[in-house]
Parts: structure tokens; sequence; C-alpha cells
């Protein structure tokens, strides 16, 4: 129970006074400094909107802490407005701050660059600062203030100066002793910035007991550090570590990952020197006009647009938790993906320092799977815009001396696989790709996309990757069977039963469909219309809801093919009858027919086809239909 006697009453303070002989300790659970442009200037553009002559006071927002001892804080939440807060008042040049003002825990990159930002902004002293190491994210923002300011004149700036006596933060003080981790749990209810999978990670580490021994305090560091590069699920994880400890995590040419347990990573990381490698200085940066460091920074920029995930960050935690359960034989299989129920699920993995540990371990090993082996999509050359499913792996390569650089090729490739038979890997690779967005458009909701972690398991124990197609073709064998998909008509057809049909299809006559793309199609397509424009066109067909004359299309296709007769759609909308390869069947037989389609037609593409598919699962599953 809260003792209402230690609680604190929020206080007001100007911009000025938040910092004012006063220390802010940023956590190491918090998230890296983050903002971009659009937060940073919407935040400047509002204090530079003040008429100070009619606002006395403008709330910039609150400001939860924690206090640690005398005038010092542990921000709970509101750091990424208090440390662009900090930045404004260095470019500023304003006496209220000093170098203890703002500091992160554990992270030493971020402090020492806060520090020189202070300290050469103070001085106006442009040498002796030849460090290396600096966070590329602070120094970003600095950078975006410096440019917002360049566009105004000395005026401006004393104006802009004036107004900050008008900015209200309103720091609030959780009460003494207080549970922090219930009350991370207390924000999140009530709709506050921290999300579940925040929360999670406040508890893991909170697990990972915070003694004075180098172990421990190196056990937190390396979990926030794998963690936060986890979460960054557009990247492929590789890209989300500094150069030099890619190798020591993923080998020499980051493709590789060999790690057994967290003792061996912790022990990979504590190999890694401190990053002496970057190409400008920190001085050399602050004094670059902004367009040079954007240019500097171009090619992660083009690197972080290229590919898309699949699924959030969140629900990776829910598969890599269900991957875990699939490789321990005394757990149930379906370890459940009910995000609504996610600390309830997640609560084992913060039950002991070891606990905590073996999950961030298997949260790195799974991730580095899971770019390999699970489709992404790619807006690349002429799929820049829509983008493709992909299935590839990343390397790296030499370009100068010391400088690597990445690039990707198929997962499934001879130069990676020492396969001498290239052309066999690229159709296993395509295979695998029409298989996996397959079901990615069949179960589209995060809490059915059980086949991810299956895939994730069954590599952590065949790392070669070749069984996953036998396993996923049974997985959807065994998901059709139970769809009872024979004695079903119309729209109680499972979804399943048309994409892994297209996918056998597709699979049978590789040639054919070599650059075939699975689009996300939720309508279920009468070939014959149901209201067809002539009533007499439909006097002939008794079996229109037969699976024979259905297809899985999209909504606009299907809008476009309305109430038109089978012959005219195949005449009008070529591009549309490309969508589903069971589609192109019914054309061919339409052809095979001279134009004509009625219940027989219907009747022989059905049964083809449930002999395809009684065939396919009796090969899988054993069963017979």
């Amino acid at each position: 129970m809260i003792n209402y006697e230690t609680i604190v009453q929020p206080q007001e303070f100007t911009v000025e006074q938040i910092f004012n002989n006063n220390e802010y300790l940023i956590p190491i659970y918090q998230r890296n400094y983050a903002w971009s442009s659009v937060e940073i200037e919407q935040l400047l553009d509002d204090i530079n909107d003040i008429d100070i002559n009619k606002t006395k006071k403008y709330y910039l927002g609150n400001l939860i802490v924690n206090e640690r001892g005398i005038n010092c804080f542990e921000v709970i939440d509101g750091q990424q407005r208090l440390t662009t807060l900090f930045l404004l008042l260095c470019f500023l040049n304003n006496q209220s701050i000093n170098e203890g003002s703002l500091t992160f825990e554990a992270r030493e990159v971020s402090n020492r660059t806060l520090n020189l930002i202070k300290a050469r902004k103070a001085r106006n002293d442009k040498s002796g600062y030849s460090e290396n190491l600096y966070s590329q994210e602070i120094i970003e923002g600095y950078s975006i203030i410096n440019k917002y300011f360049a566009k105004k004149n000395r005026e401006s700036i004393s104006e802009f100066n004036k107004k900050l006596s008008a900015i209200i933060l309103v720091r609030t003080q959780v009460p003494k002793n207080i549970d922090l981790n219930h009350y991370f749990e207390i924000m999140n209810t009530r709709g506050e910035q921290l999300e579940l999978h925040e929360i999670m990670k406040a508890k893991m580490l909170g697990a990972i007991k915070s003694s004075d021994t180098e172990r421990d305090r190196l056990d937190k560091i390396i979990a926030s550090t794998i963690w936060d590069a986890c979460s960054q699920m557009n990247k492929y994880v590789q890209m989300c570590f500094p150069i030099k400890k890619r190798k020591f995590i993923f080998g020499k040419f980051w493709n590789s990952f060999d790690i057994d347990d967290f003792a061996e990573l912790r022990c990979r990381f504590g190999e890694v020197k401190v990053n002496h490698e970057t190409e400008f200085t920190l001085e050399s940066i602050l004094r670059q006009p902004v367009y040079s460091l954007n240019a500097s920074i171009k090619e992660d920029s083009i690197e972080n647009e290229r590919f898309e995930s699949i699924v959030t960050f969140p629900n990776f935690l829910l598969l890599v938790n269900e991957a875990v359960s699939l490789a321990d034989e005394n757990k149930d299989n379906d370890a459940g993906l009910d995000d609504k129920r996610f600390l309830e699920i997640m609560k084992a993995h913060w039950s002991s320092k070891d606990a905590a540990l073996h999950f961030i371990f298997s949260l790195l090993k799974y991730r580095y799977i899971f770019d390999q082996y699970i489709i992404k999509r790619e807006y690349i050359g002429q799929y820049r815009l829509d983008g493709k499913w992909s299935l590839l792996q990343l390397m790296s390569y030499r370009e100068k001396k010391h400088y690597y650089k990445p690039y990707y090729l198929l997962t499934f490739n001879s130069t990676s696989r020492k396969s001498d038979n290239l052309k066999y890997d690229s159709e296993i690779n395509n295979r695998l790709c029409w298989l996996e967005s397959c079901l990615r458009i069949t179960y589209t909701s995060p809490k059915t996309m059980h086949w991810i972690a299956r895939v994730m398991a069954d590599v952590n124990k065949n790392p070669d990757g070749n069984h996953i197609i036998p396993m996923l073709e049974k997985y959807c064998c065994e998901k059709i069977e139970e769809s009872k998909y024979q004695i079903r008509t119309g729209f109680n057809i499972d979804r399943i039963v048309f994409t892994y049909l297209d996918y056998i299809l597709l699979r049978d006559e590789f040639k054919s469909f070599r650059e075939f793309q699975f689009q996300f199609r939720t309508s279920i397509e009468h070939f014959f219309p149901r209201h067809p424009i002539n009533i007499k066109d439909a006097d002939c067909i008794n079996n229109i809801d037969s699976f024979g004359n259905l297809a899985l299309i999209t909504v606009s296709a299907n809008s476009k093919f309305s109430n038109m007769i089978p012959k005219h759609k195949v005449e009008q909308y070529p591009e549309i009858i490309n969508q589903s390869p069971k589609l192109i069947k019914m054309k061919r037989l339409l052809d095979k027919n001279g134009g004509a389609w009625d219940s027989s037609s219907i009747e022989e593409h059905k049964v083809e086809m449930f002999n395809l598919l009684s065939e396919e699962i009796k090969d899988k599953i054993g069963l017979i239909n």
C-alpha cells in the first residue's frame, strides 16, 4: 500500500528551472535518444509560436521522476523531451545547465557526447576534441536544432530565449519506496507512454540484480544492448550493432551465430574494445553544416528504408517465447500469442536472473534466425513503392582495407551453403518464399502466426534450414484437413485451402510462375457470378457455391469483376486472373471449352483440385480423403 505521506505534489518548473541545481539520470531500461526532426521541430515551433504578451504559462508536458538523492532524479517518463531541452539550452548557451545536469546510466558514449556539446558551446572552443566516441542520435538532434536557428537572425533568437520563461514542465515525483515495476504497469494501464514490452524490459533488467560487481553491471548493459538491437525489426539485427561488435557476435562476414549461451555471449562482448574507427571526430561533425551530417548517414537511412518486418517487436517477443517453449519437450507447443495477455504469458522470464539472461540470449539467437529464414517486404528497384516478398541473408564484404559493408543474397545460396547446385538453391529459396507468403496472407492476425515460431524452433534444432519446407507443408495440410473443406461451400471455406492450393500449383509449375508474388487476397470470387447481369446466363448453373467455381482475389479485383460472366472477366482483366494460379487453371479450362463455363466445368475443376489436395494431404500427414 502506498504511504500517501511520502507523495510529493507535482511541481511546475520553467525550462531553466528544471535543470537549475538539479541532476537527472536516464536509467538503462530507457531507450536511447530517438527524436527525429519531426518531434524536435514541432517542439521548437510550439515554443516559437507563443505570444508572451498573452500567454504567461505554456505547458509543455509532464516529467515523471524517482528521487535518488538530494536534487538527483531518475527519469521514468519524459526523457526524450528532457534531452531535447538540454540540447536546446546548450545551443542557446544557457547557464542553468552544467555537465552533470543530464546523464545516462551505463552509457558512457552518450554522456561523453552531452558533456562535449556543453563544453564546446559554453567555451566556444573548437580545439582539443578529437574524441571519436559519440552518440550519432544525440549529435543529429543537436544538428537539427542548429539548422532550425540557422534560418533566423539574432533578434529572432533573442526573442525565442525570452519565450522560454513561459514554458512550463510539470515534474511529478513518484512516492518514495514505491515498487517501480508496479508503477510502470499503472502508467501503462492509464495509457501513458510506456508499452507492455517496455514494462517487460524494465522487469527483466530488474531481475538482473544491480549489484556492485562488474559482472552484474556488464550483464545488465549487455541485456539492454541486445534488447534495443532486436527491437529494430525493420533492419537485419547485425546492422543494429556497432561494426566491431558484429564480427565478434556474428563472425567475420556477419553471417553466423555459433554462440551457445549467455555466458559465451558475455565473453564475446568482453572481447570488444572501444570503437575508435569512426570516420569523423565529434568536434568536426559539430562544425559541419547539417547537410554534411545528413550525407554521412544517408547510407544507413537507405538501409533502414529497404526492409519491412512482417511482425512488430512485441509480437516477436511472444514468438520467441513460443519458440523457446517448442524447444522444451516438457512444455506445450502453443505458448500463446495473445498480446492482451502479454505480461501474463511472459512473466516467467523475469522470475530470476538466470531466466532473464536465458531469454535475452534466446531473443538474439531467434532474431538472427528470423532475419535469415522468415520473409520480409523489400522495397527496392521496381518494387520501391509496393514492395515484394524476399527471403535473404545478410553478409558483409570488404570495400576498403578495414571497411566492411552489408550485402544480401538468397538465404538458400550455394555461396553460403557450400552447394554446387545454384539452380536448385534458387528454386528452394523461391519455394520457401512462396510458402511463407502464402501463410502470411492467410493468417494476418499476430495471434495466428504460430508458423513463425515453428520455423524458428526448427532452424534452432536443424541449422541448415532444410527441414523448414516439409515442416510447413505438413502444418498447412493439417490446417486444411481440420477445416473439413470437402463438405464446405462458398464463404465457409477456410482461406488456407485457397492459398495453399495456389502454392501447390506454383510449386508444381515452377518455371511458369517464377516471378509470381502472393498478394493480400481476402475476397472469395465466384467465377460464374451469383447474380449475373443476364439472369438467363445462370439457368444451367446449379453449383455456383462449389469450390470449383471459387477463387481468392483482392477486394478491388472482386469489385472490378462485378457480375461479369467468366469469358468477359478473362478478356477484360487478365491481370486479375494472374492473381491466383487456381484462377489461371479455371481460365485454361474455360479456353478448352471454347469460352463456356457451366456446371460440368465447375465440377471438373473441383474434382481436379480436390484430388491435388487429397494427394498432398496423404503425402504430408498420411491421411486419405
